[in-house]
């Protein structure tokens, strides 16, 4: 199993520059006209986060005890680069920006594409890994445009995010919020399918982890 399904085919544009980053205290900024969801749909997303949640609870204790493949070595948790690379892969922290993959070998080579959030790495991962790895992971984006493989960890880490929240999640996810919403603002069409997943982790931080003063207005 893996999280975030959603996010496999999203485009990303390869020019992160100009962005914006969020002030200590500032609220989302406003969906463009056209881009935020209905009050249905953030409703659905919250359901189905909530399923996902309790599964992950359930059968950590399995996951856990699988063997991760010998290519595997999960960083330790304070080791902010070594966790980039991990989820976002070296070819990507590498060059800053999303470019063709390069198929040199057979296989798929995770250390250049970074290794996908699957249940048996995620359920290795202590309350406080967690936090520091979506602080990690905010850093990385307060400074670069949405990825696939970043929404797909974030998801997953907010999945495995414990409540009541500690101080420190609560500042960090208030954070990520804002900034999906202030990139939200740079794409240029509501068909661009990074829309969708920047308005679900919106979604998730306001309506789940009741943030609701970040909530988008239903459309």
């Amino acid at each position: 199993m893996r999280f975030g399904r959603g996010f496999r085919s999203l485009r990303t544009s390869e020019d992160a520059s100009g962005i914006l980053e969020a002030g200590p205290l500032s609220g989302c900024q406003p969906a463009p006209e056209g881009y935020s969801p209905t009050l249905q749909w953030q409703q659905q997303q919250v359901a189905q986060f909530s399923v996902v949640r309790q599964s992950v609870n359930r059968h950590r204790s399995h996951w856990k005890s699988q063997q991760l493949d010998s290519n595997v070595t999960m960083p330790k948790s304070e080791d902010e680069e070594g966790w980039k690379k991990f989820c976002l892969g070296e070819r990507l922290c590498a060059e800053g920006a999303v470019g063709p993959a390069k198929n040199e070998s057979p296989g798929i080579d995770y250390i250049q594409i970074g290794f996908p959030p699957l249940l048996s790495i995620v359920s290795r991962m202590n309350q406080a890994t967690v936090t520091s790895v979506l602080e990690y992971l905010s850093n990385w984006f307060g400074e670069r445009d949405f990825t696939p493989e970043l929404g797909r960890w974030l998801y997953a880490l907010l999945a495995c995010l414990e409540k009541p929240l500690l101080p420190e999640a609560h500042s960090l996810i208030r954070q990520l919020a804002r900034r999906c919403s202030e990139v939200r603002l740079l794409v240029d069409s509501k068909d661009d399918e990074r829309v969708p997943a920047l308005n679900l982790l919106i979604c998730l931080v306001s309506r789940y982890f009741d943030q609701r003063d970040l909530a988008d207005e239903p459309s």
